[in-house]
């Protein structure tokens, strides 16, 4: 929570909406930061009527006078605020079609990033653009492969300026879901980590991907046979899935400058499994490199 919030009047205000939660930043035009707040009211725990109140609440003793707000993430999809369709690449990541929200307080303008698709083979992404469009902000003329992982961890090629193809993995989902509801639960702790475990199984999955099935039902035989502990069973697990991921996803970070796009330990462990492949990438501060493509966006937005 943001103190003494009644005294911040933003010039306009900054606000990624993702389907648990939603962060919003006061900002001057000039794109530097009075204050920031948050909420656990994502777009999953709305109705389309209840996304103006949900904001108003975090962001109203922002305001004074007309104000807009710039967003970006799931508050654009279909079960959202109001949907913002999708560009189709290739093209810039922040394209034309930004949506207007519906809106009752007098002067609130809301905005809404449109999210990128493609056609063949299907893909779709919202918010990521908002934070390649940051990057590219950042680092114009830049070229590469942008990693963004998470629960869908994407790969997009991204050349002069635009986004030219990309690819999601659900391998943070399959973690969860192998690692909870399925046998291996009864050897995959909530914590834990053995960081020559996770090495080895990414290893043995980015040599042998087919493989996969198999090796992932060796973790629960060597606890039962060999009495491999949780934190190796832990860490060999993730490496498995990302070295996978890694081996399927060779054709976009192969030869190409890469940035990996995230804050924390998941961030780490592409940078860490990238190197070990002789593949460098640099990691990007994701709060960051938000607030810049919704930044790009606002002077999109002014003209």
């Amino acid at each position: 929570m943001t103190e003494n919030m009644e005294r911040i009047k933003a010039d306009w205000i900054a606000v990624d909406w993702g389907t648990s939660n939603m962060r919003a930043w006061a900002m001057r035009s000039s794109g530097t930061i009075l204050a920031e707040d948050r909420s656990d009211l994502g777009m999953g725990k709305l109705t389309p009527e209840g996304f103006e109140p949900a904001l108003l609440g975090v962001i109203d003793a922002w305001i004074d006078g007309p104000t807009t707000v710039v967003a970006c993430g799931m508050v654009g999809s279909r079960q959202g605020w109001t949907e913002a369709p999708y560009a189709t690449v290739p093209c810039p990541a922040l394209p034309d079609g930004f949506a207007t929200a519906p809106t009752k307080k007098d002067g609130l303008t809301v905005r809404i990033i449109p999210g990128i698709k493609q056609d063949a083979p299907a893909d779709v992404m919202r918010g990521e653009e908002t934070q390649i469009a940051g990057y590219l902000a950042r680092n114009p003329n830049w070229d590469g492969v942008i990693c963004l992982p998470g629960t869908h961890t994407k790969w997009v090629h991204v050349s002069a300026g635009e986004i030219v193809s990309f690819q999601t993995f659900m391998t943070g989902e399959l973690f969860a879901t192998i690692s909870t509801h399925t046998v291996l639960r009864h050897s995959i702790p909530a914590e834990g980590w053995d960081e020559a475990a996770f090495l080895e199984g990414l290893s043995d999955a980015v040599a042998r991907p087919e493989r996969i099935g198999a090796r992932l039902f060796s973790l629960r035989a060597e606890g039962l046979v060999n009495g491999m502990s949780g934190d190796t069973a832990r860490a060999r697990l993730s490496g498995l899935l990302i070295g996978t991921e890694l081996a399927a996803a060779k054709p976009y970070w192969l030869g190409q400058q890469i940035a990996v796009i995230g804050a924390g330990n998941i961030a780490r462990l592409y940078v860490d499994a990238l190197a070990t492949l002789s593949a460098p990438a640099t990691q990007v501060k994701a709060d960051a490199i938000t607030i810049a493509g919704l930044t790009a966006a606002y002077g999109r937005l002014k003209g």
